[in-house]
Protein backbone atom coordinates (compact mmCIF):
# COMPACT_ATOMS: atom_id res chain seq x y z
CA UNK A 1 0.00 0.00 0.00
CA UNK A 2 0.98 3.64 -0.53
CA UNK A 3 1.15 5.83 2.36
CA UNK A 4 -0.24 9.27 1.82
CA UNK A 5 -1.52 12.38 3.39
CA UNK A 6 -4.67 13.72 2.15
CA UNK A 7 -6.32 17.14 2.73
CA UNK A 8 -9.81 17.81 1.86
CA UNK A 9 -14.18 18.37 3.26
CA UNK A 10 -15.81 15.68 4.63
CA UNK A 11 -18.89 14.73 2.49
CA UNK A 12 -21.13 14.21 5.55
CA UNK A 13 -20.87 12.84 8.99
CA UNK A 14 -18.81 10.32 9.90
CA UNK A 15 -20.38 7.20 11.26
CA UNK A 16 -19.32 4.55 14.06
CA UNK A 17 -19.79 1.04 12.92
CA UNK A 18 -19.43 -2.36 14.80
CA UNK A 19 -18.15 -5.51 12.63
CA UNK A 20 -18.58 -9.16 13.04
CA UNK A 21 -16.35 -9.85 15.76
CA UNK A 22 -17.91 -6.51 17.80
CA UNK A 23 -15.02 -4.19 17.30
CA UNK A 24 -15.96 -0.95 16.29
CA UNK A 25 -14.64 1.50 13.58
CA UNK A 26 -15.52 4.62 11.56
CA UNK A 27 -15.97 5.41 8.25
CA UNK A 28 -16.24 8.81 6.68
CA UNK A 29 -16.46 9.97 2.77
CA UNK A 30 -13.93 12.81 1.74
CA UNK A 31 -13.63 15.28 -1.05
CA UNK A 32 -9.70 16.42 -2.17
CA UNK A 33 -8.75 17.83 -5.46
CA UNK A 34 -6.72 16.42 -8.17
CA UNK A 35 -3.74 18.11 -9.50
CA UNK A 36 -5.53 18.23 -12.86
CA UNK A 37 -8.60 20.00 -10.52
CA UNK A 38 -10.98 17.45 -10.75
CA UNK A 39 -12.59 16.50 -7.75
CA UNK A 40 -11.47 13.06 -5.88
CA UNK A 41 -13.55 10.89 -3.46
CA UNK A 42 -12.01 9.54 -0.72
CA UNK A 43 -13.19 6.53 1.70
CA UNK A 44 -11.55 6.82 4.82
CA UNK A 45 -11.62 3.80 7.36
CA UNK A 46 -10.42 4.25 10.93
CA UNK A 47 -10.20 1.38 13.43
CA UNK A 48 -7.62 3.51 15.83
CA UNK A 49 -9.87 5.19 18.84
CA UNK A 50 -7.81 7.94 18.64
CA UNK A 51 -8.24 8.06 14.86
CA UNK A 52 -11.93 7.53 14.96
CA UNK A 53 -13.07 9.78 18.11
CA UNK A 54 -11.38 12.45 16.11
CA UNK A 55 -12.95 12.33 12.58
CA UNK A 56 -16.06 11.58 15.26
CA UNK A 57 -15.94 15.37 16.48
CA UNK A 58 -16.23 16.77 12.86
CA UNK A 59 -19.26 17.76 11.27
CA UNK A 60 -20.25 17.39 7.12
CA UNK A 61 -18.16 20.13 5.72
CA UNK A 62 -15.56 20.29 7.85
CA UNK A 63 -12.12 20.63 6.52
CA UNK A 64 -9.72 17.75 7.78
CA UNK A 65 -6.52 16.20 6.56
CA UNK A 66 -5.86 12.67 7.10
CA UNK A 67 -2.57 10.44 6.60
CA UNK A 68 -2.87 6.44 6.34
CA UNK A 69 -2.39 3.59 3.92
CA UNK A 70 -4.11 4.41 0.33
CA UNK A 71 -5.33 2.40 -2.31
CA UNK A 72 -6.42 3.48 -5.80
CA UNK A 73 -9.62 2.40 -7.01
CA UNK A 74 -11.96 3.01 -10.06
CA UNK A 75 -15.55 3.33 -10.27
CA UNK A 76 -17.89 3.37 -12.60
CA UNK A 77 -20.28 6.81 -12.87
CA UNK A 78 -24.22 6.00 -13.99
CA UNK A 79 -22.63 7.33 -17.45
CA UNK A 80 -20.46 4.16 -17.39
CA UNK A 81 -17.54 6.55 -16.92
CA UNK A 82 -14.39 5.63 -15.21
CA UNK A 83 -13.84 8.10 -12.38
CA UNK A 84 -10.77 7.68 -9.83
CA UNK A 85 -11.22 7.48 -5.78
CA UNK A 86 -9.18 6.40 -3.00
CA UNK A 87 -9.84 3.93 -0.38
CA UNK A 88 -7.59 4.75 2.86
CA UNK A 89 -7.17 2.93 6.50
CA UNK A 90 -6.91 6.07 8.63
CA UNK A 91 -3.52 5.93 11.23
CA UNK A 92 -3.90 9.97 12.01
CA UNK A 93 -6.11 12.63 11.78
CA UNK A 94 -4.87 15.65 11.56
CA UNK A 95 -7.14 19.19 12.73
CA UNK A 96 -6.89 22.32 13.75
CA UNK A 97 -7.77 22.53 17.19
CA UNK A 98 -9.26 26.18 17.21
CA UNK A 99 -11.07 26.07 20.77
CA UNK A 100 -7.50 27.78 22.17
CA UNK A 101 -7.80 30.12 20.34
CA UNK A 102 -11.16 30.52 20.65
CA UNK A 103 -10.82 30.46 24.24
CA UNK A 104 -8.07 32.68 24.54
CA UNK A 105 -10.07 35.77 22.06
CA UNK A 106 -12.91 35.12 25.59
CA UNK A 107 -10.63 36.29 28.50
Amino acid sequence: MIQGLIAGTLLAKPEIREGKNGSSFTLAKLRTVAGDGESLIVNAIAFSPQASDSLLALEEGDAVAVAGALTPKVWLDKQGNARPALDMIVSRVLVADLSEVIHGARN
